[in-house]
């Protein structure tokens, strides 16, 4: 993650079992620590055969006063995944 003027810029690593369009991640989300949503990449498709993926997000407004967020993966079957990686920002 970077940050460029006001705005961050996330690159995020993710490994699922995707097996086609049936079961596939979907999406991961920056949030803080209240859980609020800062930011939401939303992933068109399944990634089968690119195991573990990276995508990235951009313009990601987030206040000066939160020195970490969390990333939060979800699948298209059972939704927001239950563990949060906490990462500070630089």
């Amino acid at each position: 993650m970077e940050k460029s003027g006001g705005a961050w810029r996330f690159d995020v690593t993710l490994s699922h079992d995707d097996t086609g369009w049936d079961h596939y991640a979907d999406g991961w989300r920056i949030i803080d620590s209240a859980g609020n949503e800062l930011g939401h990449r939303k992933l068109a498709h399944p990634h089968v055969n690119e195991q573990p993926f990276t995508r990235s997000l951009s313009s990601v407004q987030i206040p000066d006063d939160i020195s970490e967020v969390g990333i939060q993966a979800r699948d298209n079957i059972t939704g927001w995944g239950g563990e949060i990686k906490m990462v500070k920002l630089k």
